[in-house]
């Protein structure tokens, strides 16, 4: 049974998950115009980690064991080095509101691993559907034509749909490992983890070696600290309680509408292409999530 909660509440925890996590995507873009990409991700999320594990812990969390710090290492490299550091990357050459409409393939990715792993859960007929016009819809997207007028480069395309599988990946990792019942500790567990990985990747490629600290621009330094702050801390915390309070089905909702928040901030605020092409590869794509993220969830209800 679902505990439940003020109406008040929810409606604001759903709106932070829909805006905030919306709005990551710009301020991604603005961090990464001056902070090299994964040493500035690396940063934000061993922050945000360490304040989650704290809190956490101070509120009487059991300590995870070492096969715990283990597996939380193990999603976080999924889930933080490939999948945020993907789109990190990628947005260095992407613009965020293409970033956020390719990153919305999450969910045929997660559709595709369940039926291709054991016990191989064959996807229903409107799922399959919507992977299909998912599909169109990437083509559109990214298809051979006006690539470069689209706001789209090819490379950062494929490192952004690599992102998203990486992310699934991470996901399902996340939810069978043995993890702590904490959703704030696993996530801060995750998140030091990850952080620690994508910093780590930082230092490899050089990037402190030219990163000068006092070049940083005043609106990278208000990228970073919004991402810490609502989109990891506030972003995070409010998915976490909502998962307590409404159905799966209600919470994945924010799959579909966080690419349109992205695409409307990033046309309005950053000046970012808004095409006929965009805007009709846009409503095929978030159609096809919305399509499989409504049937896993009716499919989920029933089987469960």
């Amino acid at each position: 049974m679902r505990a439940r909660a003020p109406r008040g509440q929810i409606i604001a925890a759903f709106a932070s998950i829909y805006t905030v996590w919306g709005s990551t995507y710009l301020a991604i873009r603005y961090a990464v115009e001056t902070m090299p990409p994964f040493v500035m991700g690396g940063t934000r999320f061993l922050i945000s980690g360490l304040i989650l594990y704290a809190w956490s812990r101070s509120r009487g969390a059991v300590p995870p064991t070492r096969k715990q710090w283990r597996n939380a290492t193990i999603a976080g490299a999924f889930l933080l080095l490939g999948g945020n550091g993907g789109v990190v990357w990628a947005e260095q050459t992407v613009e965020s509101g293409m970033t956020a409409l390719l990153v919305s393939i999450l969910p045929f990715w997660l559709v595709i691993i369940e039926w291709a792993r054991p016990p191989r859960r064959r996807p229903s007929a409107a799922v399959l559907i919507g992977l299909v016009v998912g599909f169109v819809g990437l083509i559109v997207l990214i298809g051979p034509g006006d690539i470069g007028a689209n706001g789209v480069s090819l490379l950062g395309a494929i490192v952004l749909i690599l992102a998203s599988l990486s992310w699934a990946i991470g996901s399902f990792w996340s939810r069978d490992a043995d993890m702590p019942e904490s959703g704030l500790l696993m996530t801060g567990m995750e998140m030091l983890g990850g952080g620690a990985l994508l910093f780590l990747a930082g230092v490899i490629v050089g990037e402190l070696r030219d990163f000068d600290v006092s070049a940083v621009s005043t609106a990278s330094w208000v990228g970073w600290v919004y991402l810490i702050v609502f989109g990891s801390l506030i972003g995070f915390t409010s998915y976490i309680w909502l998962l307590d309070k409404v159905s799966p089905a209600r919470i994945g909702t924010y799959a579909y509408v966080n690419p349109v928040v992205a695409v409307i901030l990033g046309w309005a605020i950053a000046g970012e292409t808004l095409s006929v092409r965009t805007g009709v590869a846009a409503v095929i794509v978030i159609c096809a999530v919305a399509l499989i993220t409504t049937a896993r969830s009716a499919t989920t209800a029933r089987s469960g």
